[in-house]
Order: C-alpha cells, then sequence, then structure tokens
C-alpha cells in the first residue's frame, strides 16, 4: 500500500473499509472482462448475494428470502411491530458491466448497519437491507421484476413469457433452479406490505456524469424519471434504383426515418425551453441487412426510442404528439410510420420530508451535495409509487454506467454512507 493510499485508509472508518474489502471480492468473483457480469438468476448474482449475507452473518443480522430470491437482512429494533425503514437495491448486472451499479446500494446499507453496531445502538425499528433480484431488463426483459415481484405484482404471464436472453429459460424456471418459488408469485402473493415500511432509502452511484462535472461528490435525488419506451417502431416505404428514380417518385423510408428523429430531437429542445425535464434517445436504427445495398432506395427502417421525464403528462403528450408527426411525414412522403405499442413505468418523485433532513444533514456534515432527477429507472420507483415514503442517495461515479469503466472512489462512497447514517440517526 502506498503513503498515499495508507493516508486515506487511516480517514476510513471501518466499515467502510469492510466495503471495499466486499467490492474487491465481488469483482473478483464476477469478473467477466472487460468488465463484470451478474446475470439475473445466475451464477454472479447468487455469488453477490452470497457475499452480502456472509457480512450480514458476521453482524448477527437476521436473514430471510422471500419466494423470489429476494434477501432481506434484518437489524431488530426496540419495537419489532413498527413499520421497519429499509435500505435496498439490486445485485445483478448488465453484462460485462461496473462492480458498482446497484450492488453499492446493498453494500452501503451494510455499512450502515455495521457502523449501529459498532456504536451499539438499537433502532427504534427494525432496518433491514434488502439484495434484490432482477433490476437489469436486460436479461429477463420486463423492468424492476424483483421488487415487484416482493410486493406481488409481476403480471402472472411474464413469469413463463419472459425468457433470460443467453439461456432461453423462462423466469418461472430459474427462480425454481434457484430453490425458490414460482407457483405463490404467479397467483400474486405478496412477501410486502407498504404499509408496513416506515420508509425506503436506496443509495446508488450516479450513472452520468452530472456530479463529475460538478465537482461534488454526493447527489440528493428529486425524483425518477418516468419513460416511454418503444421497441418496434418501423417506416416503411417502397424500395427503388439509386439512380433511376427521381426525388418526387420515391418512397424513402430512411429519409423519412431521420426527418422523424429530427423532429424528435426538436421537441426534446422545446420541452427545454419550456423548463421541462425530457430526455430521449434513439438506441438502435437499421435498414434490412437482406435487402439493403449502397445502391438501392431503401422501403424499411426499424428503430426504437427510449423517452424520459419526471412528468408522466409530459410523456403522454408527447406520445401523441409523437404520432401526428409521424402521420404527417408518412403523408408528405408517401411512406407509414408506425411507433407501436410503448410501455410506460410512470415517473416516482422522491418524499420531501426524507429530502429536507438529507439536504440538511449534508449542510451539517460538511457534505458538498446537489440535488438532481434520476434519469435511470431503480426499484425505489416500485416502493415510491405504492406509497412508500422514499429516498434515493447518488454517489458521484466517473465514466457512466452500464460499462466497465464505472470508477466510484470509495471516499466518495465515504461520504455518502456518512449522509446515510446521519438519516438514520435522524429517523431514530
Amino acid at each position: 500500500m502506498t503513503a498515499t493510499a495508507e493516508a486515506t485508509a487511516s480517514n476510513l472508518d471501518p466499515e467502510i473499509l469492510r466495503a471495499e474489502r466486499m467490492f474487491t471480492e465481488m469483482r473478483a468473483q464476477t469478473e467477466d472482462p472487460p468488465g463484470v457480469t451478474r446475470p439475473s438468476f445466475g451464477e454472479g448474482e447468487h455469488a453477490a448475494h452470497a457475499l452480502a449475507a456472509e457480512w450480514a452473518r458476521s453482524l448477527g443480522l437476521e436473514i430471510t428470502h422471500d419466494y423470489a430470491g429476494n434477501q432481506y437482512m434484518t437489524l431488530p429494533g426496540r419495537d419489532r411491530d413498527a413499520p421497519r425503514i429499509m435500505i435496498g437495491s439490486h445485485m445483478d448486472s448488465v453484462p460485462h458491466g461496473g462492480n458498482y451499479d446497484g450492488a453499492a446500494g446493498v453494500v452501503m446499507g451494510l455499512a450502515a448497519l455495521d457502523r449501529l453496531r459498532r456504536l451499539d445502538r438499537v433502532p427504534e425499528q427494525d432496518i433491514t437491507v434488502m439484495a434484490i433480484r432482477a433490476e437489469e431488463a436486460c436479461w429477463f426483459s420486463t423492468h424492476y421484476a424483483g421488487s415487484r415481484m416482493a410486493f406481488g405484482l409481476l403480471p402472472a404471464a411474464e413469469y413463463d413469457a419472459c425468457v433470460r436472453v443467453d439461456t432461453g429459460r423462462s423466469l418461472t424456471a430459474h427462480i425454481k433452479e434457484a430453490g425458490f418459488e414460482p407457483e405463490p408469485l404467479k397467483a400474486g402473493k405478496a412477501w410486502l406490505d407498504p404499509k408496513k415500511i416506515r420508509c425506503y432509502l436506496e443509495p446508488h452511484i450516479e450513472q452520468g456524469p452530472a456530479l463529475i462535472g460538478a465537482g461534488l461528490p454526493v447527489g440528493v435525488v428529486t425524483g425518477i424519471r418516468g419513460n416511454l419506451r418503444y421497441k418496434h417502431c418501423q417506416v416503411t416505404g417502397v424500395y427503388g434504383h439509386a439512380g433511376a428514380v427521381p426525388r418526387d417518385h420515391r418512397r424513402d423510408a430512411v429519409f423519412a426515418a431521420a426527418e422523424f428523429a429530427g423532429v424528435l430531437e426538436r421537441h426534446w429542445l422545446d420541452r427545454e425551453a419550456a423548463g421541462k425535464d425530457f430526455v430521449c434517445t434513439v438506441g438502435e436504427f437499421w435498414t434490412d441487412p437482406t435487402q439493403h445495398t449502397m445502391t438501392k432506395i431503401s422501403g424499411d427502417v426499424r428503430f426504437t426510442m427510449d423517452i424520459r421525464s419526471e412528468d408522466n403528462a409530459v410523456l403522454l403528450d408527447t406520445d401523441a404528439y409523437l404520432r401526428r408527426e409521424a402521420a404527417r411525414i408518412g403523408a408528405a412522403r408517401g411512406v407509414t410510420i408506425d411507433l407501436g405499442a410503448f410501455t410506460n413505468a410512470e415517473p416516482a418523485l422522491m418524499d420531501p420530508a426524507l429530502r429536507a433532513i438529507l439536504r440538511e444533514k449534508a449542510d451539517a456534515l460538511g457534505i458538498p451535495y446537489m440535488e438532481m432527477a434520476s434519469g435511470a429507472g431503480h426499484d425505489c420507483a416500485t416502493f415510491a409509487n405504492l406509497g412508500v415514503p422514499s429516498a434515493m442517495i447518488f454517489v458521484r461515479n466517473d465514466k457512466s454506467s452500464h460499462n466497465p469503466e464505472e470508477a466510484m472512489e470509495i471516499t466518495d462512497f465515504g461520504e455518502a454512507a456518512r449522509l446515510l447514517g446521519a438519516l438514520l440517526d435522524a429517523l431514530g
């Protein structure tokens, strides 16, 4: 260890040093160059859950699992019948992702309970750290699967309809294989009751560049953006010869799709100018590789859209606007623009009282922070939209997320953990 590293380590609380060791061990056990891979209901996710349980056992926490395999690690409080405080996040990752996305929240929750043990403090009510399964939609193509299963909210049909992209086997099969119980889940049986949860807290790395750009270690989240997702947009025109068909006779799917993408970007600029929270992305955009060639007018373009805002009315207004524009462009260019169906994950606003405590405690502790929206979705939205008072703390993270370059500094993690600890102290 270098002198600088030794000096840094000497300033960290023991539970933060233990957190750092857990991050190192998680990386070692789930490494999949160039990053880590922890598939939902796969070996990497299981390994991360096992490491969390090992730490929990060393603290004497109560460990239970629900029907879906979500793991609950509980520090008993003085009043065991009182609604409990929950801290949680997910432990799966995208393929070849980073080591901190999701898992940092569980690790911070365990560090918070480790601190309470070290200080010999017994909370007023139980505090539970929840390690959530299957948050990353890239594996089973359904959002917030683990947290929705905990509340009995995942539609029964999805258990068999959703198959993991790398195995081709259903969510039902993977739950069974992991030793858990899909049948009560299919019947809509809930493990968690919102009325028995005092609040839900989710620490998480920031997945964009705002904190890095501002030079701040911590963010207090105002809300989680909802989204509209369009997976099957299609522009249908007519194939033709690149040199022989004049412009006014063309039904060019590419130019129509490009014009539509420009309309979407202009709508984004208009929303920004109006002071509305809004982001949008065309993530996939392609012509048919079995038909296209350099000398051919394309008659078919497919694309996807991801549109997000903290205001669901803005999202739904956008859908209506884009469908009108699709009809206008289609008529003008002699093509059909079909946006298809969309899925709508509603926004989730964070609890004002919890946000106020976080601001107050950050100021008192001298922790620099900013308030900000979460552009990414999180399990916290499941809790908040069920009426559970919820809050999120972001930790500065360089190089964005969902990639192997995630770069969270343990000192920033320590500052966020101090803030979480102060919030727990204030809640009693």
